[in-house]
């Protein structure tokens, strides 16, 4: 058996930390803040509550759009290049947003930071799947989506405060600040020493392969193990917006709404460490599965909640559920992620994670306009059990880290 790596390898200060982690915290600090506030912005600019919803809509149509651009981008310049170059872009937008004379150039505002920030996601993702050991892979990229969570779970009480003392615009002002800080953040941490062809600030083996080469060498994988990714998603983006609906569907108050909500979210947060030590230590089947199993079956009590006692109760093992699956996503993609062509091969795969995302609240929104709110929570629900039998059913193929028994498997090789 060889030797695990040791602490100081695994966290080095430059690298996983200071290249990764914090500045995933302090970029997701600022779109966090900006969040609640995108539509409010735009009502202050004339548009009305539908328009101000479709700017809104407009961060995650920009993730979506860059996903792809993004790894070839990354793939191009280098993992370091990739975020700095996005921190900017989002610095940018913030700054655009904060005088926006108009509801048209506040949207185009908004696409831009969504850009950017799929763009700062994928390069963080590719740069830390580099730099970190694969037995301690899961923990270092759970932990990289518990710093995610967390800033995007601070921000709205950052923007709060900045809106009790000043207007609103300077929101995005302090969002853009942290964009910068950010990529102040990864321009200190230096380039991390790694032995990986594609590895942090590589342009050389990944920049050779297309990314229609990447997505026809493994259009099964796509196929197959890509479909709990866009189950996962779906799950996973009806939650966002599961407990607000409901809530107003039970004639539940903002405060309360937000209170429910606000403790699921702490929950979820809480989970990050134990579920990557869980995936290091056994596999990423003993995570993977509990986890979706968990979400769409607490997603699926919801609908039976009568009273604000219940619906927290059930909001917090929502919470649970879905921290428990913290970093899932990101562990198997840099799992069966290809050395030589690894954003390129993130990107693909980030499009599918948020084409489920988009797909998720169009599930809530498609029962409401049927007439049953709880249709659409149950069809969303379903996803949970879906997507178990998908990476129970997938995963042990293409990935030697789903269990023991393929680890042993692997080991025979």
């Amino acid at each position: 058996m060889t030797d695990r790596p040791t602490a100081a390898q695994l966290f080095p200060l430059r690298t996983v930390v200071f290249g990764g982690l914090v500045p995933s915290f302090v970029f997701s600090l600022g779109v966090g803040a900006m969040l609640p506030i995108i539509a409010p912005a735009a009502v202050d600019q004339g548009a009305s509550l539908a328009t101000a919803g479709l700017i809104a809509a407009m961060l995650p149509v920009g993730q979506i759009l860059a996903d792809v651009p993004a790894g070839a981008l990354a793939a191009r310049i280098g993992d370091r290049a990739a975020m700095l170059i996005a921190a900017a872009a989002a610095a940018v937008g913030f700054l655009v947003a904060a005088w926006a004379p108009s509801a048209a150039t506040l949207a185009a505002a908004v696409l831009l930071v969504g850009a950017a920030n799929s763009v700062f996601q994928l390069a963080r993702h590719s740069y830390l799947t580099a730099v970190t050991p694969v037995g301690h892979r899961a923990r270092v990229l759970s932990t990289l989506g518990g710093a995610m969570r967390m800033g995007q779970f601070l921000g709205p009480f950052v923007g709060a405060l900045v809106i009790h003392g000043g207007e609103l615009r300077l929101v995005f002002v302090v969002a853009c600040t942290t964009a910068v800080l950010a990529g102040l953040v990864v321009a200190l941490a230096g380039a991390a020493k790694t032995d990986d062809p594609a590895g942090p600030g590589s342009s050389t083996a990944a920049v050779r392969v297309s990314l229609r080469e990447v997505f026809l060498a493994r259009r099964r994988l796509f196929a197959t193990l890509g479909t709990a990714v866009v189950l996962i998603g779906c799950l996973r983006g009806a939650r966002q917006q599961v407990i607000p609906l409901w809530g107003e569907h039970l004639g539940l108050d903002a405060t309360t709404i937000s209170l429910i909500f606000g403790l699921a979210g702490g929950l979820d947060v809480l989970m990050f460490y134990p579920a990557g030590k869980v995936m290091d230590r056994f596999g990423r089947l003993w995570i993977g599965v509990p986890a979706m199993l968990m979400l769409g079956a607490a997603t699926a009590t919801l609908p039976l909640t009568s009273s604000a006692g219940q619906m927290t109760a059930v909001a917090m093992l929502i919470g649970l559920g879905n921290g428990l699956g913290s970093g899932i996503l990101m562990t198997v993609g840099a799992d069966v992620a290809p050395a030589d062509a690894r954003p390129q091969f993130l990107g693909l795969w980030r499009l599918l994670q948020d084409s489920g995302l988009a797909v998720g609240p169009l599930m809530l929104a498609g029962g409401a306009a049927l007439g049953s709110l709880a249709a659409g929570v149950l069809t969303a629900a379903a996803m949970g059990p879906l997507a178990s039998a998908a990476l129970a059913r997938w995963l042990p193929r293409y990935s030697d880290e789903a269990s023991g028994r393929t680890r042993r498997r692997a080991a025979g090789r």
